[in-house]
């Protein structure tokens, strides 16, 4: 038996992977996380398709903006949405 390569109209047929959501949080959540000026410890990351939606809590305004803007810079992202809230002072 002879197997022939597949072709469409004598091209390569175009391989199409869908995005991996955990893959996709994994490599956000590292960045963040080695991030320099953010302390990403209480940051969740959650993927929905090509959408990254952060969460949790950091101490400054610069941090939310920091963490936004990692998130963005990850391949694969196509929109953040950014949920992080400032820790009120006394809390831990």
């Amino acid at each position: 038996m002879v197997f022939k390569k597949r072709t469409f109209f004598g091209e390569e047929p175009e391989r199409f992977t869908p995005p991996q959501p955990a893959e996709l949080e994994r490599r956000v959540a590292n960045l963040l996380a080695a991030a320099p000026g953010l302390d990403a410890a209480e940051i969740t990351v959650t993927c929905r398709g090509e959408a990254v939606v952060l969460g949790g809590r950091v101490a400054t305004g610069e941090e939310i903006l920091r963490a936004e803007e990692a998130a963005r810079s990850v391949p694969g992202v196509a929109k953040v949405v950014n949920r992080i809230e400032l820790a009120k002072a006394g809390r831990g």
